[in-house]
């Protein structure tokens, strides 16, 4: 069975804007329970901002809480199209180590986040293994 991205994908996922604090952006991860939050500029996906990019870049620098996540945020972004494959998907994860990896359209709008454990629920067994083993390098 051939599973796409699409299928797999959280549809409206959280996301912040460049102007939002990294302490509101903390408290949206807190709720969601994730580690990274788009950054969306109308629909269009322009950077992510991770836990760790707040540890690293704020409070190990002495920054405050009222520092924007678009100053901090990751620019080198990874997307997939929401037709891709999970393989391709996996692949991605693998490669960039990511857990969750932000669907774009072409035009560069976000539709989704796919996370580790979608991958996983489509029943790629050994591909999810394959994943998890290059992350927890």
């Amino acid at each position: 069975m051939h599973h796409s991205v699409k299928d797999a994908m959280t549809s409206n996922p959280t996301t912040v804007e460049a102007r939002t604090t990294v302490e509101e952006a903390a408290r949206k991860m807190q709720s969601e329970d994730v580690g990274s939050l788009p950054i969306v500029e109308g629909e269009r996906l322009i950077a992510i901002v991770t836990d760790r990019d707040i540890a690293i870049r704020v409070v190990a620098e002495g920054k405050g809480p009222e520092t924007t996540v678009g100053e901090i945020a990751s620019q080198d972004l990874v997307t997939i199209d929401p037709q891709q494959s999970l393989d391709e998907a996996a692949r991605l994860m693998g490669e960039h180590q990511l857990r969750r990896l932000p669907v774009c359209e072409e035009d560069g709008s976000l539709v989704g986040i796919l996370a580790q454990a979608d991958v996983a629920q489509s029943g790629h067994d050994t591909l999810t293994g394959d994943v998890v083993e290059q992350i927890s390098k």
